[in-house]
């Protein structure tokens, strides 16, 4: 029978606290451990820096100091799992290696989500941004490869391919453009508000990652390419924020949080293959229960509401479990790599008038095309190598992306 973290019973939130060795866990080894371990452990340092990024704005918007002392000992809880999780990423793995890690698990917890997703409408948005985030892998695997020498396809186990998705250039929209409609979440199916949930917290922190990282790369053309595939990663913010319920108030939404690190923490534990990281999964989720408890009390108490009115089952839905979408790919490709976004529609350039704002905002970025760090980089592979680099199963899906000699710049702009 699935779990409900309602009807468990909760321990006591000040026994939470850890003291500085069991702050600091034993790294993983980056030579031995899963891929998909990688990717759990970014994803969960997504949601916690999400649940403290909220809490701290909740804080911020909160004029009882009562409510505020409540959320700042969960806070500080879930900043000590923060701390944990993002440690167990070794000292010898590079910024780069790392970032191979980032982008598998966008594709592959994208392509996951979408194929579970019941909303046609929220499916479109993940399948929509699943591309993009694809062809991020694909950019900085040929830096990688022209760098360092080493190539991604044994950094992702072989388990996702490594090919030009919707090309980086095309990617670059008007802000407008970027906004969705939200979801109504009274009558939304429960993974739908939990896939929402999610996608934002993973794709904000790649966002964060990208934002801070870029800086310490070791080469103009890094900086570069960190540069402009950040300002992707925040276009695919703003899209997935602005699918969530606008409506909750800041408990429900705190309810909301605690339950969806719940689900991910016992997803987590459930899919994983290292004993030792599993146990750190296992205690977490004992913490969120706590914290998710904590939550239903604040709700009752500050607002007279039970937790039933924002999450009426409780039990959790199908777990998370992530794995390889290659087929699933290859189709949303095949179906989708023209389309761009109009404010909360998709459309081909093809279909927009010639003064439509997609067009004024490349005119804007990308006039100078050979400036296009995305593009630089695989023209300097291909430069070097004589073409780019791939991992891939089969032919390419899209003819005009098979040209591994020159880079295509126009599929999805023209």
């Amino acid at each position: 029978m699935s779990m409900n973290p309602f009807l468990e019973k909760p321990m006591n939130l000040n026994c939470s606290f850890k003291d500085w060795k069991s702050i600091y866990p034993k790294p993983y080894n980056k030579y031995e451990v899963d891929p998909y371990t990688k990717t759990r452990i970014i994803l969960m340092n997504g949601t916690e820096f999400e649940a403290n990024w909220f809490s701290h704005q909740f804080s911020r918007h909160c004029p009882n100091n009562d409510l505020r002392r409540e959320i700042a000992l969960t806070r500080r809880i879930e900043q000590q799992q923060q701390k944990v999780i993002s440690v167990l990423k070794p000292a010898n793995e590079s910024i780069l290696e790392h970032t191979i890690s980032y982008e598998q698990l966008a594709v592959d917890l994208t392509a996951i989500l979408a194929q579970r997703e019941p909303d046609c409408y929220v499916k479109a948005a993940l399948d929509f941004a699943l591309l993009e985030d694809f062809d991020h892998l694909y950019r900085y695997s040929d830096l990688l490869e022209m760098e360092y020498g080493t190539k991604s396809e044994y950094l992702v186990g072989h388990y996702t391919e490594i090919m030009p998705g919707r090309p980086t250039i095309s990617e670059h929209r008007y802000p407008i453009d970027n906004i969705r409609r939200f979801v109504n979440f009274d009558t939304a199916d429960p993974i739908t508000k939990l896939n929402i949930s999610i996608i934002t917290a993973a794709e904000q922190q790649t966002m964060n990652y990208y934002m801070n990282i870029a800086g310490f790369y070791c080469s103009d053309l890094g900086r570069q390419l960190y540069q402009e595939i950040g300002l992707i990663e925040e276009q695919h913010v703003s899209q997935y924020e602005s699918l969530k319920d606008t409506r909750l108030t800041w408990l429900e939404d705190l309810l909301l949080h605690e339950y969806t690190e719940c689900y991910l923490y016992y997803s987590c534990y459930e899919d994983e293959t290292d004993c030792y990281i599993k146990k750190i999964w296992e205690e977490h989720l004992e913490q969120e229960i706590a914290h998710l408890h904590k939550a239903v009390q604040l709700l009752e108490r500050f607002e007279g509401k039970c937790w039933q009115e924002v999450i009426p089952n409780g039990y959790f839905p199908e777990l998370l479990r992530l794995g390889p979408n290659k087929e699933y790919i290859r189709d949303v490709i095949r179906n989708t790599v023209y389309l761009t976004s109009v404010k909360e529609d998709y459309a081909e350039p093809c279909e927009l008038s010639s003064d439509a704002s997609f067009f004024k905002f490349q005119e804007a970025l990308n006039h100078d095309v050979c400036s296009v760090p995305s593009h630089k980089t695989i023209e300097k592979i291909i430069d070097e190598n004589g073409e780019d680099y791939r991992f891939e199963i089969a032919p390419h899906p899209i003819k005009e992306l098979s040209n591994r000699t020159c880079d295509n710049v126009c599929v999805g702009v023209v």
